[in-house]
């Protein structure tokens, strides 16, 4: 038996009741915080937790830490993110500096297609290696559950070569690790003025062996102009769903064209970016299911607007925050950075950018039965601050690390 008390804990932050799944509109300001509190971690479940007041005899085969000061925080679950890549792209960030726009920049030959070159030309164990180290890197951030997406192959051998790596990711990682298949990012050169050729690639070879090989959870696509049209995305969804992929798509980050309404349409479970949204897409989004996953720190890498986060609060839409760590236009994979922009730049309060980046972006990726909170019974995915005077210290002070100890199954990682 593994036992691990922490105590002394001046705020216990997301304590939601265990039937919680998700947050809408404006219970996401609900951010219940036990203060002056313990919390007991047995075999990687929260086995209870209480106030000082009235902590009960463990007996001394347990480890302690001393939180006092501290805040104990439920890992950031980053619900969208493009981590399995071959190299960065810092030339286009001086292009970007230049005055060059995203989509100058593509047509010029950089962008996505720039990536699926590096990639095509780099091995699985490379693409492994590189992306491992990521990976632990964004883990010592305070992140404790991920979505990875495909989408720099854009060549069925590449495509799965990308799936076959995050397959591994989920395999070694002591986080739950959630595949995306995102054939559908860009077409490729030499289908640029074929596109049903390209669909079909993606539609009937490319799925069916990768739904035989079990590579993904979810299906997207980029729906947007110059990308993959209302129709094309359509189309590359209904055939994802033969094989039971659930969407998740990029949606209204350059232009409102139809795209949040066709991913509701299709029962996606969320839609993403949303930086330009009209009155359509707005009433779409309000009338289902579908979770908004917003990308701040993607606004501050490419200069565009940042999503209306209190828009869609006010409309009762549930939020979820993501990192869409990228080579191309967000080269960070920092929660913490997320949160914060989602304050300053978004307008949402500490305790709903809190709750977008842990229970609504764990419901994100259909993890919100065992992660995104503090809750009896799930796993014991958390973080613990460093001393700080408040919880809002935490968004505030944004470019400092204030994350003390990094805890994932229970175990300090």
């Amino acid at each position: 038996m593994s036992l691990l008390l922490i105590s002394h804990i001046k705020g216990l932050v997301g304590v939601h009741s265990p039937e919680l799944r998700i947050l809408r509109g404006s219970a996401m300001a609900n951010l219940p915080v036990l203060e002056n509190s313990w919390l007991l971690i047995e075999n990687g479940l929260v086995r209870d937790l209480g106030s000082m007041d009235s902590v009960p005899e463990f007996g001394s085969e347990l480890q302690e830490i001393n939180a006092a000061g501290k805040y104990v925080i439920p890992s950031w679950c980053d619900s969208h993110t493009h981590l399995v890549f071959a190299a960065s792209r810092e030339e286009e960030f001086v292009m970007k500096i230049k005055g060059q726009s995203y989509e100058e920049i593509a047509n010029a030959g950089g962008g996505i297609l720039n990536s699926a070159r590096k990639l095509g030309n780099t091995s699985e164990n490379e693409l492994f290696e590189s992306a491992w180290k990521r990976l632990s890197e964004v883990m010592q951030l305070g992140t404790g559950a991920i979505e990875i997406k495909s989408g720099y192959g854009l060549t069925i051998e590449s495509e799965l070569k990308m799936l076959r790596v995050i397959r591994r990711l989920k395999e070694n990682s002591s986080i739950p690790v959630k595949a995306t298949f995102l054939g559908a990012h860009a077409y490729p050169s030499e289908f640029k003025n074929d596109h049903n050729g390209y669909l079909k690639l993606l539609i009937d070879r490319l799925l069916p062996i990768m739904a035989d090989e079990g590579l993904a959870d979810y299906i997207d696509a980029f729906c947007e102009q110059g990308f993959f049209s209302v129709d094309e995305t359509a189309k590359i969804l209904e055939a994802g769903a033969k094989y039971g992929l659930k969407p998740k798509i990029h949606a209204n980050q350059l232009s409102s064209m139809g795209a949040v309404q066709v991913a509701v349409n299709h029962q996606a479970l969320s839609v993403d970016h949303l930086e330009v949204m009209d009155d359509k897409a707005l009433q779409s989004l309000a009338n289902s299911e579908t979770i908004a996953t917003l990308l701040p720190s993607c606004s501050l890498f490419l200069g565009i607007p940042f999503a209306d986060a209190r828009m869609l609060i006010n409309k009762n839409i549930a939020v979820a925050l993501a990192s869409d760590y990228n080579p191309g236009s967000t080269p960070s994979g920092n929660m913490n950075l997320v949160v914060s922009l989602a304050c300053m730049r978004q307008k949402m309060l500490p305790a709903e950018a809190i709750n977008a980046a842990t229970i609504n972006g764990a419901a994100a990726m259909e993890l919100s039965d065992k992660y995104g909170s503090i809750t009896k019974g799930k796993i014991a995915n958390l973080f613990i601050s460093k001393t700080v005077p408040s919880l809002e210290y935490l968004p505030y002070a944004f470019g400092s690390n204030l994350i003390d100890k990094v805890i994932l199954n229970g175990k300090i990682y």
